[in-house]
């Protein structure tokens, strides 16, 4: 099964919706706050798709524990967010964090062992398979090496990140 968490009226095609409002596109009524997500068994999702609520969670690690609980080893697990340099990032007041690339390596469990910070409370364990940036203008117009220099010395001109991970069940 795949999963859109968070998905509103507008579901992925290909995919059951989760939200916690009921309405045309959501399969399942959960509040993603309440763990763990008892609609779903461990190791029963294949592919996660989450636009626009990550940033919202109010306990980013605990959310990404279930994730990884209910995913299969090897699932696809996408993720898709306001970029911690836009202003979009920081101007909605339910937002309760910022996400960069940087944010999901604490989610690599051989990351976090080598940076001698396997002592974090984290269980679950993904590789980052793909990082991709929505540039705003101009900057999307501009040369990939004018770009890479601005998204990391410039504010807004990254709108969000997108972000492929992958499940690692088997050590």
């Amino acid at each position: 099964m795949n999963l859109d968490l968070a998905c509103g009226q507008i579901k992925r095609l290909g995919f059951r919706g989760v939200d916690i409002v009921p309405g045309p596109g959501v399969d399942f009524i959960w509040d993603l706050e309440k763990y763990p997500w008892r609609p779903f068994k461990n190791n029963s999702i294949e592919e996660i798709y989450c636009s626009h609520y990550l940033e919202h969670v109010s306990d980013l690690i605990k959310f990404m524990d279930e994730v990884w609980r209910i995913c299969k080893n090897g699932a696809k697990v996408t993720f898709i967010s306001p970029y911690y340099t836009s202003i979009r990032a920081w101007q909605d007041p339910t937002h309760k964090h910022v996400i960069s690339e940087a944010t999901f390596l604490y989610f690599d469990k051989d990351w976090r062992r080598t940076n001698k910070l396997d002592h974090y409370p984290i269980k679950s364990h993904f590789r980052v398979e793909q990082t991709l940036f929505l540039f705003n203008q101009p900057w999307d117009k501009k040369p990939e090496k004018a770009r890479a220099f601005a998204k990391d010395h410039y504010l807004n001109v990254v709108s969000d990140m997108i972000m492929v991970l992958r499940v690692v069940k088997l050590c």
